[in-house]
């Protein structure tokens, strides 16, 4: 195992573990579930991810991971290890160019997600601002994906269902995934889509 790449991981790997905490305050982030990352560099590609298996709302920097373009580990501070989702993040990453991915168990999105499979769409809503979109005019789609163990079939499944402009998905009975330019944007879509996912289930 090679030596984690300095200052860079270190930095990330604070800011993960207080990002993570936050979340599992919120309820997001239970019984050790969801990961968060963010993009160390790009070519190659290179992200600090949560490590797979402890408590979101306890992590410290020990507990954050750094990984390559197909999720595999590259460099650690401990004996973790990466979530097999960390593929995912790292997909998303290089297809979107976010410089953020989170990945969180929120009740609203798996609610909203059951109701509208096919998709659940949103319009007249300020709320939508905080996604980059328009409150007014064509309605905005947030995709909803069917839920797969396989990280490559979970994978091409959601960059399929992407839409334009759209910086997050849902994953039936799993989830979301938000991302943005930096780890406080991916946070702002995040609880946008949270927001908007329990407006639309008690609609």
């Amino acid at each position: 195992m090679t030596p984690p790449t300095g200052a860079g991981l270190a930095a990330a790997a604070a800011a993960l573990a207080a990002e993570a905490a936050r979340f599992a305050g919120l309820g997001w982030m239970r019984a050790t579930s969801g990961n968060l990352s963010v993009v160390l560099r790009r070519d190659p590609l290179r992200l600090a991810v949560t490590a797979s298996g402890g408590d979101k709302g306890e992590l410290t920097a020990a507990d954050v991971v750094e990984v390559d373009d197909a999720g595999r580990l590259v460099a650690a501070v401990s004996a973790a290890r990466p979530s097999a989702e960390a593929a995912l993040h790292a997909r998303i990453a290089a297809v979107t160019g976010a410089g953020s991915v989170v990945h969180l168990h929120t009740l609203a999105c798996v609610r909203a997600a059951a109701r509208q499979p096919r998709g659940v769409e949103f319009a007249g809503l300020e709320m939508l601002k905080a996604l980059g979109r328009p409150a007014d005019g064509e309605a905005t789609r947030l995709p909803v994906v069917a839920n797969s163990q396989d990280m490559a079939v979970l994978g091409d499944a959601a960059l399929a269902a992407l839409e334009p402009g759209v910086p997050a998905f849902l994953v039936a009975g799993h989830g979301m995934y938000a991302w943005g330019e930096d780890l406080r944007a991916a946070r702002r879509h995040a609880e946008a889509v949270d927001w908007l996912c329990a407006l639309a289930h008690e609609a």
